[in-house]
């Protein structure tokens, strides 16, 4: 480019988020294919740890949920193996792992997904569901204090 041009600034929306590879995730293992599929869409992982979260962890993380139908098979699911826990950065990582990982319900979860193609249809357990991205960067801040500190 020459001194002359203009060059147009870039913007660039850099966040962090957690993402979790569940139970079912880690038991069938494929932990790996999920990560490198992060990493291959260019998103840089951080940090990473694996755990068999406490139920107080989960209490809080999924703190919303309290009360709902699905509260209690959820936490007791998300405590029943290890988990493993991933601070991802990257320009709007958030929607873009919440995009990659695809709907929730792997049945209807589109092919090319994390969930379309990698997930199981359970039945009623549609928290089986391989991962977890946060879904805002208030709930990406709050989450990642829980699991990372």
């Amino acid at each position: 480019m020459s001194p002359s041009s203009k060059e147009t600034p870039v913007t660039h929306n850099h966040e962090e988020t957690l993402v979790l590879v569940k139970p079912d995730g880690v038991e069938r293992g494929l932990t790996g294919q999920i990560l490198a599929r992060i990493e291959a869409k260019g998103y840089v992982i951080t940090e990473l740890r694996m755990l068999t979260p406490t139920r107080e962890m989960l209490v809080k993380h999924y703190e919303e949920h309290e009360g709902k139908p699905f509260f209690e098979p959820l936490v007791e699911f998300m405590g029943s193996g290890p988990v493993v826990a991933a601070r991802v950065t990257g320009n709007r990582v958030i929607e873009g792992f919440r995009s990659l990982a695809g709907a929730t319900e792997p049945t209807t979860a589109a092919p090319g997904t994390i969930r379309g193609d990698l997930g199981r249809d359970w039945g009623e357990q549609v928290q089986k569901n391989l991962v977890h991205g946060s879904d805002s960067t208030l709930s990406a801040e709050r989450e990642l204090g829980i699991w990372f500190g």
